[in-house]
């Protein structure tokens, strides 16, 4: 019998259960696709309305809206990606088509426009019974960000233009186009018909012909991109402002062209835009920068490449963001140099298709290879003063200094810029780049030298006082007064350190990431391991550890969850809420604590879960929230007592018939004398009479997710916890620790370690334990393998196997070169190959594989953009050489971790068969005894027995 793609839903009747009878069944591979998790979640302004999307892992997503009050839900099949108006009053979403016509349309290969499209759903909330308006064929939708009462969306326009109902709008009257040339046909996004709906009066009028829209904040005007079809000479085409008040558009920039990135400034009287008047078709393309204010009778060019200020041969770039300062005063944009024409004369076939490396190149060729589209886009910062007084550009960025901040909202005389120009070669073997920070002053582009090359990350205070920096040679954290211009330290005096207490690799240890800063910019709070500091940037006042060590006394990590989108900095006596992670007990909840109170942290919750993506309602004391542990699915919560709030969802209720599990922590003395610890998974009717076999996964550090749901999911390599732990496996997590230069030892060390400790249980089937990684965890399964014949069965998700070639390697998904991995950070080896060449063989799996016995299956993948799939060929071929039994997969076309949804399911169920062979006994499919020929891909997977 041969398997066709079709295999999945029979596959369970072809693997041996190898269990007795039980009241619960174990999970198979066909339970993935219909198995929940919460997508998008969101609660309404006034804290009444909570939407939340339940999506299977495969199939039609449905949204749930729920009333909080009366817990009344409403259930929109296939809705998705909610949004609720400003006021609270409606909700808006989208409707995805069935999964099984998308399915349907991809099998017949239809064009993308026969696709099945999306549409759209309205719901007004607060009535007895709340119900929605579906609208087809909605291509996007937006409300204004601080308005409410307008929702504007586009659909396709028909293939016959018979738009019926709403009112029909005119073309807007004309206006002065100081800026009209010949016009040229723009390309960019394929038109349709925009709908404005006024939500409180339920005016409904149609503009057609629309490629782009954007509502400024009120939501009182909307900036509109008309592009009619040549057919039609009738229609106007150009750049209209739509008044949502009055229902009329005016012209701001009549004729075609190509506009782009428009920007409305904080009180949504002001417009910009990018806009060209060039042909899709010319050699060249030069773009300016339009303007106009309420009073203004259309558009004006404000900066175009003639513009005094301007660079020789820039022009205004339409890749760059737009935006007016927060006062609107200034209006930020960006500036390119003109790319030069396409040399028509050129001969495609007649020349050559050649990189040349140069050993002075910035960038390796693979990393300008795959920034390129970046590279070819990038921008310069400048600032256009629109004030009649004024009416000038500055130029504030150039090649020279490639990236400028603005401080305060755009509002500062100031902004930062920084370059790593000069130290980019050495990313090559450091993995990052020194840079130095200039002060730009925005009114007339002249620079200071704040700091030279710093090894580390600045940190600008929200409201531009200071500019700070962590400097990672000294592990120290500094200021810089703008207006002073002095520099301090405001970490040294500190009784804890500000990094990583836990770092073991070769490399300066990171900072813990500041909480934020107080108003004013008066206090910046700054975290420890576990707790919080409050520090005076100008170092006049004694820093204050405002959790009152409750964090570090309790092995508490508390950190500030940021609950307001818009929120810069915190408010004097604020109440900050504290996400807090016990590093004992692995318990997660939350503490509250007042900002200048004498309490400290007062706890709110902890216990045996971990707790997702809180919320607050903007206007109410109401909050949202997933909670999960192993046992209990990420549901969703809601409430005003985070501890009290009640559960909204219940995902999964298919869980309670199958086979589950438990999660706990087991601790051991290492081979080195350290303590460590694991999590050891069992199953849900574990018998502590009965032999279990052993599956080890491990990576880094896994206990923290002691308190994580796992999901039966088709994984892209890792081990599939739940689904190995229903069948029968007991399944340990080991964290582990590790010794520059020692990397191999130190899993050695570990895991082996943790693995006899385990088989000491009388419930361990010690004589059939296996070990599952992937990446990182793939190369210390190689390793391991090579050091003990302890384990029965090993699979290997892409390993490196040859230090001394993967030294030398690139990371194909960044361009980057892998030597930085070796010297400082992952691989740990903490020297070059050439001063530690002992240690780079040493902990090379390759060199040592005539010592293995334990068979091996590898998955590496010929698009690995991570690690090069040679390493695993190297890894095969040198097991194959030597007869050992050794199998690879390679998925075609595929990443580092499986992507493709269909290869994800095929792994999961060759892993089955592989570890059931070797450790339960079970036969070997065709595909483990006799491989599958290349003659016979795509018509045999080789899953028979």
């Amino acid at each position: 019998m041969k398997l066709s793609p079709g295999w999945l839903l029979s596959l369970t009747l072809l693997l041996p259960a190898g269990l007795s009878a039980q009241s619960k069944k174990p999970l198979d591979h066909s339970v993935y696709d219909g198995w929940q998790s919460i997508g998008t979640k969101t609660i309404s302004n006034n804290g009444k309305w909570v939407a939340y999307t339940i999506t299977p892992q495969e199939g039609d997503a449905t949204l749930v809206v729920r009333n909080l009050d009366n817990r009344q839900e409403m259930t929109i099949p296939r809705g998705a990606a909610p949004v609720f108006t400003e006021d609270s009053r409606y909700v808006v979403f989208s409707i995805k088509p069935f999964f099984k016509d998308v399915r349907q349309a991809r099998i017949k290969k239809k064009a993308p426009d026969q696709m099945p499209k999306d549409s759209m759903g309205i719901m007004l909330l607060g009535g007895e019974k709340s119900i929605y308006m579906p609208v087809a064929n909605v291509k996007s939708f937006k409300t204004p960000e601080k308005g409410s009462g307008l929702l504007a969306y586009l659909i396709d326009a028909p293939k016959t233009d018979t738009a019926k109902g709403g009112k029909k709008t005119a073309a807007p009257k004309d206006g002065a186009d100081a800026d009209e040339d010949t016009p040229g046909r723009p390309s960019g996004a394929e038109a349709g018909h925009l709908v404005i709906m006024n939500l409180r009066t339920d005016a409904v009028d149609t503009v057609k012909n629309v490629t782009s829209y954007t509502l400024n904040k009120p939501g009182t005007k909307i900036a509109l991109v008309v592009n009619p079809p040549k057919k039609d000479s009738l229609a106007q085409a150009g750049v209209w402002l739509w008044d949502v008040q009055s229902r009329k558009a005016d012209t701001l920039s009549r004729g075609q062209g190509t506009f782009a990135r428009f920007a409305f400034d904080e009180k949504g009287q002001q417009l910009a835009y990018a806009g060209s008047r060039d042909s899709a078709k010319a050699p060249q393309k030069f773009f300016s920068l339009y303007y106009f204010n309420t009073g203004q009778d259309s558009a004006r060019i404000a900066v175009s490449p003639g513009t005094p200020g301007m660079p020789a041969k820039w022009h205004v770039s339409d890749d760059a963001n737009i935006n007016f300062s927060k006062n609107g005063t200034a209006l930020y944009f960006g500036t390119a140099p003109v790319a030069p024409p396409k040399d028509t004369t050129i001969v495609d076939f007649e020349v050559a298709k050649v990189d040349i490396w140069h050993y002075k190149d910035d960038y390796l060729q693979t990393m300008q290879l795959k920034n390129l589209t970046r590279d070819l886009n990038k921008s310069y910062a400048a600032v256009y003063f629109p004030a009649a007084r004024e009416n000038r550009m500055v130029q504030l960025g150039n090649l020279d200094l490639e990236t400028f901040v603005q401080l305060d909202e755009g509002n500062a005389p100031y902004g930062i810029g920084y370059t790593d120009k000069e130290h980019r070669i050495a990313m090559q073997w450091t993995g990052n780049t020194a840079k130095t920070a200039y002060l730009v002053n925005v009114r007339t582009g002249e620079r200071k030298l704040i700091k030279d090359n710093l090894l580390g990350y600045f940190y600008p205070s929200p409201q531009g006082k200071y500019l700070m920096w962590f400097d990672l040679p000294a592990g120290e954290w500094f200021t810089y007064d703008i207006a002073g211009g002095t520099t301090r330290s405001v970490s040294k005096g500190l009784p804890v350190k500000m990094v990583d207490e836990e770092m073991d690799m070769p490399d300066y240890p990171r900072p813990y990431m500041p909480s934020g800063w107080l108003e004013g910019d008066r206090y910046i709070y700054l975290n420890d391991r576990y707790d919080i500091w409050q520090v005076d940037p100008t170092g006049k006042t004694a820093p204050v550890m405002i959790t009152q060590g409750l964090g570090r006394k309790t092995r508490t990590e508390l950190r500030y969850v940021k609950l307001d989108r818009e929120e810069r900095f915190f408010k004097p006596k604020q109440t900050l809420l504290l996400r807090a992670f016990n590093d004992s007990t692995r318990y997660g909840g939350f503490y509250s604590l007042q900002l200048g109170g004498k309490k400290g942290p007062e706890q709110i919750v902890m216990g045996p879960y971990s707790y997702l993506a809180p919320e607050k309602a903007k206007d109410a004391n109401v909050y949202t929230f997933q909670r999960q542990n192993y046992v209990a699915s990420p549901d969703v919560y809601a409430g005003a007592n985070i501890a009290t709030a009640e559960r909204l969802s219940a995902i999964n209720p298919q869980q309670a018939s199958y086979n589950w599990g438990t999660a706990e922590l087991f601790s051991w003395t290492t081979y080195n004398g350290k303590t460590t610890e694991g999590i050891v998974y069992k199953p849900e009717d574990f018998d502590p009479k009965k032999k279990y076999p052993v599956l080890i996964y491990f990576y880094e550090k896994l206990t923290d997710g002691l308190y994580s749901y796992q999901p039966p999911a088709p994984t892209p390599s890792r081990l599939n916890i739940s689904f190995f732990v229903s069948r029968g496996y007991v399944v340990l997590a080991p964290d582990i620790r590790y010794e520059t230069g020692r990397p191999g030892k130190s899993a050695y060390d570990y895991i082996v370690s943790g693995a006899e400790a385990l088989a000491r249980q009388p419930w361990i089937d010690k004589d059939n334990m296996g070990i599952q990684g992937q990446s990182w965890g793939g190369y210390q399964v190689c390793y391991l393998i090579t050091a003990t014949p302890m384990f029965k069965a090993a699979w290997a998700g892409a390993p490196v196997a040859n230090m001394t070639s993967a030294y030398g390697g690139i990371r194909w998904e960044s361009g980057m070169n892998r030597q930085f991995q070796y010297e400082h950070t992952q691989s740990r080896i903490g020297a070059t190959l050439w001063e530690k060449p002992e240690l780079y063989i040493e902990n090379s799996p390759l060199f040592h594989l005539p010592k293995v016995t334990t068979p091996l299956a590898i998955m590496h993948n010929d698009a690995d953009g991570a690690v090069p799939w040679y390493q695993g060929i190297e890894m095969f071929t040198g097991l194959r050489r030597l007869g050992k039994p050794v199998w690879m997969l390679n998925y075609n076309n595929e990443a580092h971790n499986l992507i493709h949804r269909q290869n994800r399911k095929d792994i999961q169920i060759r892993e089955q068969q592989f570890f059931d062979h070797f450790l339960k006994g079970a036969p070997a499919p065709q595909w483990l005894k006799n491989g599958v020929p290349a003659v016979e891909k795509g018509r045999n997977w080789g899953f028979d027995y």
